[in-house]
């Protein structure tokens, strides 16, 4: 099988959909990989690396595009890379669905792609383990940019979120105790913020409850979530599907 890896074109996007590790292991069980050139720059990953790995550098999206049976991205498609794609061909990504525009969902039905949403992908038991590292980094990173945002500099009301003797802590309501809720919640206690999570699965608040030492936690009601983010510093949605 040909497998492609294209350079990802949307503004801040720096990851790559296969690593040189990943190239090797498909290239020693006979598929052919094609990466199109500074693919994985913003990741670490040097043409180099890419080639002694076994892949072949090619030097436009519409040949990485064009030569593969399947596709590996990471960021959703925008419409010219559809269009790219030859029909009949596969390709996978983060497709984001539930927001994904009704023109693009025609334009790969018409062409007769085969679209493969990595958050989608789920275990018998409903875990999504492409997902789930996604929503660990996204949740601890909500911390580190919330105590940033807070800041003057950047528009906030200069505060810190917390560890400071003798000054209350900020507020933090985290809608959504899922993987993102959870691992936000981790990392905003860890800097010593007040930290609300409300959801409306009971089993998700209990773990949280367990697990996390002086995590508040609530059902999610509009009465709740009304109450809460009135005097919250941050409020974080992490929701899958609002």
């Amino acid at each position: 099988m040909n497998i492609g890896i294209p350079k990802e074109r949307r503004p801040n996007e720096y990851r790559v959909g296969l690593s040189p590790a990943g190239v090797r292991m498909l290239c020693h069980h006979g598929h052919t990989c094609f990466v199109e050139n500074e693919a994985g720059k913003g990741a670490g990953f040097s043409n180099l690396e890419y080639e002694q790995a076994g892949a072949r550098i090619v030097f436009s999206p519409e040949e990485v595009f064009g030569r593969a049976d399947l596709l590996l991205k990471m960021a959703r498609p925008m419409k010219e890379e559809i269009e790219w794609l030859r029909p009949d061909a596969a390709f996978a990504a983060f497709l984001h669905l539930a927001s994904a525009r009704q023109d693009k969902l025609e334009l790969l039905v018409k062409n007769n792609i085969t679209a493969i949403a990595y958050e989608q992908i789920q275990e018998a038991d409903g875990t999504r383990p492409v997902l789930r590292p996604l929503s660990q980094i996204g949740g601890t990173m909500a911390a580190q940019t919330a105590a940033r945002l807070l800041q003057n500099k950047w528009g906030g009301r200069g505060i810190l979120l917390g560890m400071i003797p003798g000054v209350p802590p900020a507020e933090v309501a985290i809608l959504g105790g899922g993987v993102v809720g959870t691992y936000a919640a981790r990392a905003f206690r860890g800097l010593g913020a007040h930290v609300t999570v409300l959801d409306n699965d009971m089993d998700a608040l209990q773990h949280i409850s367990e697990n996390l030492c002086g995590v508040v936690t609530m059902l999610s009601t509009p009465h709740n979530i009304a109450r809460v983010t009135a005097y919250a510093d941050v409020a974080i949605g992490a929701v899958l599907v609002p």
